[in-house]
């Protein structure tokens, strides 16, 4: 079993799709296939996987380029290619965008692509920031993907203060050193690795992120259950995956934890109200956390869900955070905000062209948030 914390790297994982129906039950019985590959985004990742292919297949393929991701999956539907290269983590723009896709194919091969992360220096008896992304998957979690939610923690330690900041996953800005000044969901920063995300979030907000942690769909359960499960206050009544909320204060164990960060459809304000209740049960989990009979635990419960956290905090980093807690005892004061914006439909950099929904960020909000990180981190 691996530790929790100083992971370095970030894993894509490229693929080989056909049709679900397609006879080939290996990469060998497909070498005289027309292979499909899109030109718009990711090239050097294409490039890896068209040279693994060939050396797998033992012969040049036979290639055909398309414009975007779309038209290449497009023509491995329509029978005009036979199979095609993608990294799997824009799975999820596919099926938002073609009816039915996933079911309509099966990958035939993978091959996973890591690259280092680097991290920034840092010091946690100083004020820092930390990146929470939840990612859209279930598998590996180094694995690129999509950030669903995207949280940053300001942490004032000499205060005692956090103040979490929830950034909505449709904000429609430029991801730095990928899209130039075209713009994209944010969301689809994560795509090209945390680092992607966190370059983001930096340039929005004028902030330095030292760490991040990551999690994904069967994370949060293991997390709140290692916890014992949490207290969570919620703004409203509701039903969610077979569970019921109360307005007020609820326990919750993992999977009632998971269905509370989930749903949108119960609320007017949709995405707005998810973000809250998600920051409502990190603030719940950050509180039981920070308890006495939980921090004498820590070590234990770091094992146990070390296999489905993924942060570049060393475990030393960690262990003297903790042993600070341990010794101080004074309770800390977690606040919320969340940066807000007006949908549209627009074009996307990762997403061909095909209109899809985005929020436009409220530059008064983004300026509003800014001020209040700063004066959390200027506190004395």
């Amino acid at each position: 079993m691996k530790d929790v914390g100083g992971a370095t790297y970030k894993t894509d994982n490229m693929i080989v799709v056909v049709k679900k129906d397609d006879p080939a039950a290996n990469l060998l019985a497909a070498k005289n296939y027309r292979f499909g590959v899109q030109t718009s985004v990711d090239q050097e990742n294409n490039g890896k996987m068209i040279e693994d292919v060939q050396k797998v297949i033992g012969r040049d393929m036979k290639l055909e380029e398309y414009d975007t991701l779309q038209e290449e999956a497009e023509a491995l539907l329509k029978g005009r290619i036979d199979a095609a290269i993608y990294n799997e983590a824009f799975a999820g723009i596919l099926d938002d965008e073609i009816e039915d896709y996933s079911s309509e194919i099966r990958i035939l091969y993978q091959y996973g692509i890591d690259t280092p992360v680097e991290a920034d220096e840092a010091d946690i008896e100083t004020p820092f920031n930390i990146y929470i992304s939840g990612i859209d998957v279930s598998g590996p979690i180094t694995t690129n993907s999509r950030s669903d939610v995207n949280i940053i923690m300001t942490v004032n330690p000499s205060t005692k203060k956090i103040l979490l900041t929830t950034t909505p996953r449709d904000y429609y800005v430029p991801i730095p050193d990928i899209s130039g000044e075209q713009r994209d969901k944010l969301t689809h920063a994560g795509i090209y690795g945390v680092d992607v995300s966190m370059n983001t979030l930096e340039r929005i907000y004028g902030i330095d992120i030292s760490y991040y942690a990551r999690v994904n769909f069967t994370s949060l359960i293991t997390i709140v259950d290692a916890l014992g499960g949490i207290d969570v206050n919620s703004d409203y009544e509701f039903t969610a995956m077979g569970s019921s909320f109360k307005k007020g204060v609820n326990h919750l164990d993992g999977d009632e934890a998971l269905a509370f960060s989930r749903e949108r459809y119960s609320f007017e304000s949709g995405d707005n109200q998810r973000g809250k209740n998600q920051e409502a049960v990190l603030t719940a989990i950050l509180q039981k956390a920070m308890s006495p009979a939980i921090l004498t635990s820590a070590n234990e419960i770091l094992k146990n869900i070390s296999n489905c956290v993924e942060t570049n905090m060393t475990q030393d980093e960690m262990s003297r955070m903790i042993n600070m807690q341990i010794s101080d005892g004074t309770s800390w004061t977690i606040e919320s905000t969340a940066a807000t914006g007006k949908g549209d439909e627009q074009i996307c950099y990762s997403s061909g062209e095909q209109l899809l929904y985005v929020m436009w960020p409220d530059e008064s909000s983004v300026r509003q948030i800014k001020d209040r990180m700063n004066s959390i981190a200027e506190e004395k």
